[in-house]
Protein backbone atom coordinates (compact mmCIF):
# COMPACT_ATOMS: atom_id res chain seq x y z
CA UNK A 1 0.00 0.00 0.00
CA UNK A 2 0.61 3.83 -0.51
CA UNK A 3 0.06 6.80 1.35
CA UNK A 4 0.59 10.10 -0.83
CA UNK A 5 0.69 13.30 1.28
CA UNK A 6 0.15 16.56 -0.68
CA UNK A 7 1.78 20.03 0.29
CA UNK A 8 2.47 23.09 -1.41
CA UNK A 9 -1.15 24.59 -1.74
CA UNK A 10 -1.85 28.15 -0.76
CA UNK A 11 -3.10 31.27 -1.38
CA UNK A 12 -1.42 33.49 -4.54
CA UNK A 13 -2.45 36.44 -6.50
CA UNK A 14 -3.63 35.79 -10.49
CA UNK A 15 -0.29 35.32 -12.46
CA UNK A 16 1.70 34.17 -9.85
CA UNK A 17 3.36 30.49 -9.39
CA UNK A 18 2.82 27.31 -6.85
CA UNK A 19 4.49 24.25 -6.42
CA UNK A 20 2.84 21.74 -4.87
CA UNK A 21 4.67 18.50 -3.62
CA UNK A 22 3.65 14.97 -3.25
CA UNK A 23 5.30 12.16 -0.93
CA UNK A 24 4.81 8.75 -1.25
CA UNK A 25 5.67 5.92 0.91
CA UNK A 26 6.82 2.77 -0.05
CA UNK A 27 9.86 1.48 -2.11
CA UNK A 28 8.75 0.89 -5.50
CA UNK A 29 7.74 4.36 -6.70
CA UNK A 30 9.16 4.54 -9.65
CA UNK A 31 6.70 1.93 -10.66
CA UNK A 32 3.82 3.69 -10.06
CA UNK A 33 2.31 6.14 -13.00
CA UNK A 34 1.65 9.74 -10.84
CA UNK A 35 -1.05 12.17 -11.94
CA UNK A 36 -2.56 14.96 -10.17
CA UNK A 37 -6.29 15.99 -10.37
CA UNK A 38 -7.99 18.83 -9.05
CA UNK A 39 -11.30 19.83 -8.03
CA UNK A 40 -13.32 23.08 -7.90
CA UNK A 41 -15.90 23.60 -5.49
CA UNK A 42 -19.12 22.18 -7.33
CA UNK A 43 -17.56 20.65 -9.90
CA UNK A 44 -16.30 16.61 -10.70
CA UNK A 45 -12.92 16.25 -9.97
CA UNK A 46 -10.64 16.40 -12.83
CA UNK A 47 -7.45 15.60 -14.72
CA UNK A 48 -4.54 17.60 -14.66
CA UNK A 49 -1.11 16.15 -15.29
CA UNK A 50 0.57 12.56 -15.49
CA UNK A 51 4.29 11.29 -15.64
CA UNK A 52 5.34 7.78 -16.44
CA UNK A 53 7.46 5.49 -13.68
CA UNK A 54 10.65 6.85 -15.51
CA UNK A 55 9.62 10.49 -15.96
CA UNK A 56 10.14 10.44 -19.59
CA UNK A 57 6.61 10.74 -20.58
CA UNK A 58 4.35 13.43 -19.44
CA UNK A 59 0.30 14.48 -20.41
CA UNK A 60 -1.30 17.61 -19.41
CA UNK A 61 -4.83 18.66 -19.60
CA UNK A 62 -5.70 21.68 -22.26
CA UNK A 63 -6.65 23.62 -19.45
CA UNK A 64 -3.33 23.94 -17.70
CA UNK A 65 -0.91 22.97 -21.07
CA UNK A 66 2.07 24.90 -21.35
CA UNK A 67 1.21 26.85 -17.76
CA UNK A 68 1.58 23.90 -15.52
CA UNK A 69 4.90 21.33 -15.42
CA UNK A 70 4.80 17.74 -13.95
CA UNK A 71 8.09 16.22 -12.60
CA UNK A 72 9.18 13.33 -10.10
CA UNK A 73 12.54 12.29 -8.37
CA UNK A 74 12.02 8.94 -7.49
CA UNK A 75 15.06 9.23 -5.56
CA UNK A 76 13.18 11.26 -2.91
CA UNK A 77 9.44 9.04 -4.07
CA UNK A 78 8.34 12.60 -4.65
CA UNK A 79 6.10 13.99 -7.64
CA UNK A 80 5.92 17.85 -8.27
CA UNK A 81 3.62 19.70 -10.17
CA UNK A 82 4.99 23.32 -10.83
CA UNK A 83 2.27 25.94 -11.74
CA UNK A 84 2.55 29.06 -13.44
CA UNK A 85 1.01 31.91 -14.79
CA UNK A 86 -2.00 30.75 -12.06
CA UNK A 87 -5.80 31.84 -13.04
CA UNK A 88 -8.58 32.34 -10.57
CA UNK A 89 -9.96 29.17 -12.36
CA UNK A 90 -7.33 27.42 -11.04
CA UNK A 91 -8.58 27.30 -7.93
CA UNK A 92 -9.22 23.81 -6.44
CA UNK A 93 -8.34 21.18 -4.44
CA UNK A 94 -5.38 19.44 -6.27
CA UNK A 95 -5.33 15.69 -5.26
CA UNK A 96 -1.99 13.35 -6.26
CA UNK A 97 -2.78 9.84 -7.58
CA UNK A 98 -0.13 7.10 -7.83
CA UNK A 99 -1.46 4.37 -10.72
CA UNK A 100 -0.28 0.80 -10.97
CA UNK A 101 -1.54 -2.99 -12.37
CA UNK A 102 -2.46 -3.87 -8.95
CA UNK A 103 -3.63 -0.83 -7.18
CA UNK A 104 -4.29 2.69 -7.12
CA UNK A 105 -4.24 5.57 -4.49
CA UNK A 106 -5.27 9.11 -3.73
CA UNK A 107 -3.33 11.64 -1.14
CA UNK A 108 -6.06 13.92 1.09
CA UNK A 109 -5.58 16.85 -1.53
CA UNK A 110 -3.93 20.62 -0.80
CA UNK A 111 -6.00 23.44 -1.78
CA UNK A 112 -4.77 26.05 -4.22
CA UNK A 113 -6.69 29.11 -3.89
CA UNK A 114 -6.04 32.00 -6.67
CA UNK A 115 -7.04 35.55 -6.50
CA UNK A 116 -7.82 37.68 -9.26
Amino acid sequence: QVQLVESGGGLVQAGGSLRLSCAASGRTFSIYIMKWYRQAPGKEREFVASISGSGGSTYYADSVKGRFTISRDNTKNTVFLLMNSLKAEDTAIYYCYAQRSGGAYWGQGTQVTVSS
